[in-house]
């Protein structure tokens, strides 16, 4: 059985490492590619937010994958454009990773995380990011209840991404 634990920005020292060893176990991301060699600048980015939540699961002593994110500044939300009207009710949580290690992977384990994440959010809309190449973790996203609302990619090494947003029930 799969241990969820919480985590929030003042436990960012104590759980970055264990983010930035998983991320390296997974073997779709090349090393070499520049964009995925930012990561733990994404880690520190997100986890320096004061509203950053993180849960990690363990299997035993072994992480197994984490979900991360944080609330977005209202009234500056980055996906904004991609919808007309835009939601009256829009405070936004951005999911920013979700990663399961392939061991763990078909096993809900992702579904686990991704819930206890976003568990208990004050905000009306959740929203990520998807690598359009991938359109099997879009389907997964979909499955979840996001809509796909555009592409956009946010760096110039990134990939394009679908934009997906999905009402949750503040």
């Amino acid at each position: 059985m799969i241990e969820l634990r919480h985590y929030r920005h003042e436990d960012l020292a104590t759980i970055r490492q264990v983010l930035l060893d998983v991320h390296a176990k997974i073997p779709e991301y090349s090393p070499n590619d520049p964009f995925v060699q930012r990561f733990p600048w994404f880690v520190d980015h997100w986890g320096g937010m004061p509203g950053f939540t993180c849960v990690i699961g363990y299997d035993g002593a072994e992480p197994v994958g984490f979900a991360y994110g944080g609330p977005l500044t209202e009234g500056r939300e980055w996906w904004r454009d991609h919808l007309d009207p835009f939601p009256e009710k829009s405070q936004t949580y951005a999911v920013s990773e979700v990663m399961v290690r392939p061991e763990w992977r078909k096993t809900g384990t992702a579904d686990r995380l991704h819930e206890a994440l976003l568990e208990k959010r004050d905000e009306h809309l959740a929203v990520l990011l998807v690598d359009t190449t991938h359109p099997k973790v879009q389907s997964v996203y979909e499955s979840w209840g996001y809509n796909r609302v555009g592409e956009r990619q946010p760096f110039a090494d990134s990939p394009v991404f679908a934009v997906m947003v999905k009402a949750l029930p503040a």
